[in-house]
């Protein structure tokens, strides 16, 4: 039976959180609004729109939802020749690809920021499927992704390890019955991590690559 690897990407294969936080800011601030960049980063990780209604509240004017968005998205895009992944992210793919795992990642980029991000992470060659947010009505933390993630390959549940950095991956792999597992590269605090349901938590992905005979990925047959 096929068994998925389900990563997230923004703050756990790549290091953006930053860089969306200061883009939110920025948005934010254009259109009048003051927030703090702590929110925002503890926001991060839901689609713009939840991320968008959580930070300003029922109250507010609807109709500049889309101009917000559309703000931090031309602002973050500023960045895309200079994204990175994080350490020895391309050989922990390839390492889980050569033990039989289907790697899917699963995020809320789409078109040319996705397209950056793939370029960032370079592991092309080993990428089965990637579910974006064209593909899903509801983001993380409801399990709709992971579920369209794994079941692209043909994974069940059980056979699933889906692995992110921030509170809402945790509670969508939680919901979805997937094994999850966290990276602290995003900057959430453990204590968060472990708090949504996270059943074992890794400073980044080469500290998983490095401890991954001892990881979730060998208990899962």
């Amino acid at each position: 039976m096929t068994r998925a690897a389900v990563f997230d990407v923004d703050g756990t294969l790549v290091d953006t959180n930053y860089l969306h936080a200061v883009s939110w800011w920025e948005a934010f601030r254009q259109a009048g609004h003051t927030v703090e960049m702590s929110a925002v980063h503890r926001a991060l990780g839901r689609p713009g729109p939840d991320l968008v209604a959580e930070l300003l509240g029922p109250d507010r004017d609807t109709r500049r939802d889309g101009p917000l968005s559309d703000a931090h998205s031309i602002l973050y895009a500023t960045y895309f020749e200079r994204l990175a992944a994080f350490r020895r992210v391309p050989e922990l793919l390839r390492a889980l690809a050569d033990l039989g795992w289907q790697v899917v990642l699963a995020t809320s980029a789409t078109g040319t920021e996705l397209a950056a991000l793939r370029r960032a992470i370079n592991a092309d060659d080993v990428i089965a499927h990637t579910a974006s947010a064209d593909d899903v009505s509801e983001g993380k933390p409801a399990p709709e992704p992971v579920r369209l993630a794994r079941e692209a390959v043909g994974a069940p549940a059980e056979r699933t390890v889906f692995v992110g950095d921030s509170v809402w991956d945790m509670r969508a792999a939680v919901s979805d019955g997937a094994v999850p597992v966290a990276v602290l590269c995003g900057g959430v605090p453990r204590a968060d991590l472990v708090q949504a349901g996270a059943r074992t938590v890794y400073r980044d992905p080469a500290q998983l690559l490095a401890e991954l005979p001892a990881s979730p990925f060998m208990t899962v047959r």
